[in-house]
């Protein structure tokens, strides 16, 4: 084998990752999905209940900050 060839093939196996590899990389994508999910969800409903709060503290401290 020659030593473009080993190359090339040890950059191709690197490059695509073996069937068996990416079976168990894809099987954790739904609880990524669903910690997003569930996050958003979180911050909506803090922000529907502490609304006034929440712009009276960021304009607080902007102001705090601008002088």
């Amino acid at each position: 084998m020659t030593r473009t060839r080993r190359l090339l093939g040890r950059s191709g196996a690197a490059a695509y990752p073996s069937s068996r590899s990416r079976r168990r990389e894809r099987g954790d994508v739904p609880g990524w999905v669903l910690i997003t999910l569930m996050t958003a969800a979180l911050v909506t409903a803090l922000w529907a209940v502490a609304e006034d709060q929440l712009v009276a503290m960021f304009r607080s401290a902007l102001a705090s900050v601008g002088g």
